[in-house]
């Protein structure tokens, strides 16, 4: 229940963060160039490390789980 909360009140702190930064910013990435409201830079920057942090968290727990490689039968 405690991480419900903590993760509702991120989500709702990056919310105002992003809608009080609402002006367009020049967005730049290797050899692709745009224009874009940084609102939406910084809701996809934070949506893009909430993806990677879960895989990470996935692939740490999937390698919890197996059974060492080293069993002796």
């Amino acid at each position: 229940m405690v991480t419900v909360i903590l993760v509702v009140i991120i989500v709702g702190l990056v919310t105002i963060f992003s809608v009080q930064n609402a002006a367009p910013v020049a967005l730049s990435f290797l050899f692709w160039k745009t224009e874009a409201s940084l609102a939406l830079a910084i809701f996809l920057s934070t949506f893009a490390g909430v993806i990677v942090g879960a895989i990470i968290v996935l692939m740490v727990m999937r390698g919890m789980a197996r059974p060492p490689k080293d069993s002796v039968k």
